[in-house]
C-alpha cells in the first residue's frame, strides 16, 4: 500500500504512555483527511494504537513490523 503521508511522528525509544500522549499531541496538530505515519519502539504501541484509533475515531490504515520497530498510518477523521 502507497499512503501519501503528510506528517511524520517519530517516538522511537520512548515506553508507554509517551507515544500514545505524543500521538494525542500530533494528531491535534494536522488537518482532517491527512496521513500520520508513526514510528515507535515499543511493543505496547500494538495494543495502545488502535484503542487510541477506534476511541476518537481516526482511521489506522496500516500498521507494519519490521524487526523492533513498529509503523502505524493513521488518518485523521
Amino acid at each position: 500500500m502507497d499512503l501519501s503521508v503528510n506528517d511524520t511522528l517519530d517516538t522511537s525509544g520512548l515506553l508507554c504512555p509517551e507515544p500514545v500522549m505524543m500521538l494525542h499531541n500530533k494528531i491535534r496538530d494536522i488537518q482532517t483527511g491527512d496521513i500520520l505515519k508513526i514510528i515507535a519502539t515499543d511493543p505496547s504501541t500494538q495494543r495502545d494504537i488502535p484503542k487510541f484509533c477506534s476511541f476518537l475515531g481516526h482511521q489506522l490504515l496500516q500498521q507494519q513490523t519490521q524487526g523492533s520497530v513498529y509503523l502505524y498510518y493513521i488518518q485523521k477523521a
